[in-house]
This record gives C-alpha cells, sequence and structure tokens, in this order.
C-alpha cells in the first residue's frame, strides 16, 4: 500500500511537472496566455521553460521565413490592357505577442497579406505600363540598329519591374507594422495576357514577323539573281576566252605540223617517196576493207604504189 501511495505521488509531481513547462526549440517562438489573454514576455530563446500547470496555455509561432503566394488575377494596367498578374512573397513573425493580439494565427495573417499584398499590386500595376511591368532596366540590343527599326522594340523604361515590387514591398510593410510581421520580399512570378488580348497579339507578332521575313526573302532573291548573272556572265568570258585560246593553240600546232610535213617533204626524193607511200597507205587503209572493190586510174597515186610503178 506504501509503495502504491509513492508511485501515485511520483506520477502526480510528474504530472505537474510535464504541464509546468514547456519547450522552445530553434523553429519556434511564443507566448503565455492564461485564460485567453498573454501574460508575460515572449518567448523567443530556445530551451526549456516554465509556465502554471492547468492554468496558462503556451501558443506557437514559426519563427523561419514564411511563404505567401498570391491568386492570379486579371488587372488593368496603365496602357489600358487587361493583362494575368501572379504574385509570391515571403515574411516572417517578428513579434509574436503583436501577431497574437491582432492576427492570433498564420491562417488570419495569410487571409490580411492577400488583402493588403493584392491591393498594392493591383495598385502599381494599374499605375505602370506593361513595359515596365516586364522589363528592369534599358538593356543593350543583341541585334543591330536595322533590324530594331524594322521591329520597333527596345523601347526606353522609366521606372522598371525592380522599383515596382521595391515600391510595393514598402508600402505593404507599412501596412503591416502593427500586426507584428515583416514582409522580407515581393515579387512578380508571372505576368501575361488575357486570353483574348493574347491571341491579338501573337497574331500581330507572327505578321510583323512574316513581313519582316518577307522582306529578308525578297532582298535574298534579289542578292541570288545579281550572283547568279555575275557566275553567267563570268562563265561566258571564260568560255570565250578558253575557245579563243583553243584556237590559237590549234591553229599553231597545225602550222607547225605544215612546216614538219613540207620540211620532211623537202629533205630528198626518197624520203619524200617514203613519206607519200606512208601517207597513200594510210589513206588506203583509212577508206578501204576487204570487201571494197576499187577501180583505179593509172595516173593516182593508188595504182601506181600498189603496182610498183615509179612515175619518175
Amino acid at each position: 500500500m506504501r509503495n502504491t501511495i509513492i508511485i501515485i505521488v511520483f506520477a502526480l509531481i510528474g504530472f505537474l511537472f510535464y504541464n509546468s513547462t514547456f519547450i522552445v526549440d530553434e523553429r519556434n517562438q511564443a507566448i503565455v496566455t492564461q485564460f485567453g489573454k498573454p501574460v508575460g514576455d515572449p518567448v523567443t530563446e530556445p530551451g526549456l521553460h516554465f509556465k502554471i500547470p492547468f492554468i496558462q496555455v503556451v501558443q506557437y509561432f514559426d519563427r523561419r521565413f514564411l511563404e505567401w503566394d498570391g491568386d492570379a488575377n486579371q488587372i488593368i494596367n496603365r496602357d489600358e490592357t487587361l493583362i494575368f498578374v501572379d504574385t509570391f512573397a515571403r515574411w516572417e513573425i517578428t513579434d509574436p505577442l503583436q501577431f497574437f493580439l491582432r492576427l492570433r494565427d498564420e491562417r488570419q495573417a495569410q487571409s490580411r497579406l492577400d488583402d493588403i499584398l493584392d491591393g498594392e499590386t493591383r495598385n502599381a500595376v494599374a499605375s505602370n505600363t506593361l513595359l515596365d511591368l516586364v522589363r528592369s532596366s534599358n538593356r543593350e540590343s543583341l541585334v543591330t540598329d536595322e533590324i530594331l527599326e524594322e521591329l520597333d522594340v527596345l523601347e526606353e523604361i522609366s521606372v522598371g519591374r525592380d522599383a515596382i515590387e521595391a515600391v510595393v514591398l514598402e508600402r505593404a510593410n507599412e501596412r503591416v507594422a502593427d500586426l507584428g510581421i515583416r514582409i522580407l520580399d515581393f515579387r512578380f512570378k508571372r505576368i501575361n495576357y488575357s486570353d483574348e488580348v493574347q491571341r491579338n497579339v501573337f497574331e500581330r507578332m507572327i505578321s510583323e514577323r512574316n513581313r519582316i521575313a518577307d522582306q529578308f526573302k525578297s532582298e535574298g532573291e534579289g542578292e541570288a539573281r545579281a550572283i547568279i548573272g555575275d557566275k553567267e556572265r563570268d562563265l561566258a568570258q571564260i568560255r570565250s576566252e578558253a575557245r579563243r585560246e583553243a584556237q590559237e593553240i590549234r591553229g599553231r600546232a597545225d602550222a607547225e605540223a605544215t612546216r614538219i610535213y613540207a620540211q620532211a617533204y623537202n629533205q630528198n626524193r626518197q624520203t619524200r617517196e617514203l613519206y607519200q607511200f606512208l601517207r597513200t597507205m594510210e589513206a588506203f587503209e583509212n577508206t578501204m576493207d576487204e570487201k571494197t572493190t576499187v577501180i583505179l586510174s593509172t595516173d593516182s597515186d593508188f595504182y601506181r604504189f600498189l603496182m610498183g610503178v615509179n612515175r619518175n
């Protein structure tokens, strides 16, 4: 019986100790409430802490960076163009006591951030052009000036995307200053035209690119015709010069052959007879075969050489 009482006493002591302590780790911060009202200062240091058991309750809050993801909304910008704008932000709880008094929990904080950030986003988009919303700087062009003149792009911006995001962040932080939170960063995640406007823009872009492509194609065809004309002219000139040079070479060769024939013919009688015989036999071989019937005059070289008659 005594051991049972001791066990019960120790159990009660353990139970009381368990309900009178709480642990805060590095990821959290906490406040202690009594009958729904906060008591004492916020607990921001990690470790073991004490409270009154059964009466006081611990409320934990995340001390890490938290995410806010806005809904994609259709907004009309300063150009009176309907666009889809999707945003996101990062925030943190800087004062858990004030956060508890004003917002109670993260769900209420997310709802309040929806109102604040969406409102500031609409104001920023409505006050700026689409060009300022999508570009951050007047960057240098990577294309030639001639193409820029044709495309009519890369106009100068006056504000820029980074500056607009900074304005939204600053104004939103002013509105959450008494909520115990701080917005760390705000960014445009996606900016796009509405479906109807997008189709019109794509059609205009396609038409513009086709016009430029047709211009380049026309210029290319003109250049191609000029190159082909130059090639045909050069080819005709080369052929003419080659034909003239061939005729000159052939004339010189014929003259040289005639000279050699004349020189050989005029050397002596026997050489002339041999030359005439060879030329006659060559002609005979080229003009006759075993089936050819020939009628020869007694004055012809064929007859003289075949019969062995000496004209002299």
